[in-house]
């Protein structure tokens, strides 16, 4: 029987100041909550996933829709009491299913699947009924703690606003992921109480309760801090991308890729870059793309999103591209803007060549085609729909509207006109 997932997304996130839903903010153009969707199926073990939606709820249920369609539900938490409140939700869904369920919150993007598959596999080598994973914290401040018997078995979780002076001083935190034998523990969602400092239904009262009902309560800490921090301001956001960005770095250079200067340079998780491939300072890839081994990326370049690179191409300064292929031994050397355009193999793309690939008028983009061998000037311009055939060759300078047939060249600028002696007469006059 296969896992389901329970994904608390309902929060508003005041504290970002925002318009819109907090798990739909991005890093990397991905946002928090696709992070947190996409670290529980890379586990491979869970089979349904809900989504506890609230605020802005329409939005976060949309962006499932077109991205997480195949095994994921909206699940309504309306008016909004408490994390309890919100796991009771899918109650009515999983009434009478026995399995085990991972809980856990749509604004920690920095969560892994390897954590989120030790953290399963640990809940069932311990046969347990209710397992929490935690943290030690040299500042615990604004955590849930992690509150144990003399035994170091699990006694409850008590909020920072609920804990005593003594309960304060405990540096094992609530992460905030759970894992649960839903036909033991489900019960419990229907004897939650409001006695607390917030008055709302806590989701961390399960354990208090398991203890109660002589379950099996169990805590797993975490190796990694970071992977659980939760984002509750543009503050922590920045935070978090730092760390994000890093790891994604470390793990590229560990596979073969030199990065220059780590410091000035940002790449998404879903880029996967080939060996011996330089990415020079002050590059900035995000979403998901490929790029090839023996590539020379930047300085200063950007890359947005569905862009295919194949081997040996250079990709130089103040270039940037976005949802297009480019095959072997190409280079976009510099100052180009290369999107929605398919790039054969041995293209030179001149200095300051732009494909002109968005109508302002119909709001269509059109592609732009460039066959092998191909070459365009410095300064041109391709107008989209177009097509550059095998070895053709526009002009610096050129505007390109029509398709250019192979081995041809495309010419659109106007005769120079040269003015003798124009500059020593006009000193003369001066």
């Amino acid at each position: 029987m296969g896992i389901k997932s329970i994904i608390l997304a309902a929060g508003k996130g005041t504290r970002m100041k925002s318009e819109k839903s907090k798990v739909l903010h991005c890093i990397f153009d991905k946002t928090f909550l696709g992070y947190v969707l996409d670290a529980v199926n890379d586990t491979h073990m869970i089979e349904q996933s809900y989504v506890i939606v609230g605020h802005r709820a329409e939005d976060v249920e949309n962006f499932l829709n077109d991205n997480y369609s195949n095994n994921t539900k909206a699940i309504l938490q309306s008016p909004q009491l408490g994390t309890g409140h919100a796991v009771s939700m899918v109650y009515p869904e999983l009434e009478n299913y026995n399995g085990e369920v991972l809980i856990l919150c749509g604004d920690t993007p920095l969560i892994t699947s390897d954590t989120l598959s030790d953290f399963i596999f640990a809940h069932k080598n311990n046969k347990a009924d209710i397992t929490v994973m935690s943290a030690v914290l040299d500042n615990p401040f604004n955590y849930g703690r992690i509150v144990r018997n003399l035994d170091q078995t699990l006694k409850k979780i008590v909020e920072e606003k609920d804990a005593t002076k003594e309960e304060k001083q405990i540096q094992e935190i609530n992460a905030g992921i759970y894992c649960v034998n839903w036909g033991k523990v489900k019960q419990a969602f229907l004897e939650l109480k409001t006695n607390n400092a917030q008055n709302e239904y806590y989701l961390t009262d399960i354990i208090s309760w398991g203890v109660k009902n002589k379950l099996n309560v169990q805590a797993y800490t975490i190796k990694d801090n970071s992977e659980i921090i939760g984002i509750n301001s543009k503050i922590q956001m920045a935070e978090a991308s730092k760390i994000l960005n890093r790891r994604n770095l470390e793990k590229l250079m560990k596979d073969g890729v030199t990065i220059v200067d780590p410091d000035t340079t940002w790449i998404s998780a879903d880029t996967k870059i080939g060996t011996d491939t330089t990415v020079f300072p002050s590059v900035y890839i995000s979403g998901k793309n490929t790029i090839g081994s023996n590539c020379k990326i930047g300085p200063m370049a950007h890359i947005r999103g569905n862009v295919e690179i194949g081997n040996n191409v250079r990709i130089g300064n103040f270039v940037e591209v976005k949802n297009s292929t480019i095959k072997d031994n190409t280079n976009v050397s510099h100052l180009s803007y290369v999107g929605d355009s398919d790039l054969g193999s041995h293209v030179n793309i001149g200095a300051g060549t732009i494909t002109a690939n968005y109508n302002p008028v119909t709001k269509v983009k059109n592609r732009t085609i460039i066959g092998n061998y191909a070459n365009t000037g410095s300064n041109s311009v391709l107008v989209a729909p177009i097509e550059l055939e095998e070895g053709a060759f526009v002009a610096a300078g050129a505007v390109a509207t029509k398709n250019v047939k192979a081995w041809a060249l495309a010419l659109g600028r106007a005769p120079m006109k040269i003015f003798e002696n124009w500059v020593s007469n006009k000193n003369k006059e001066g």
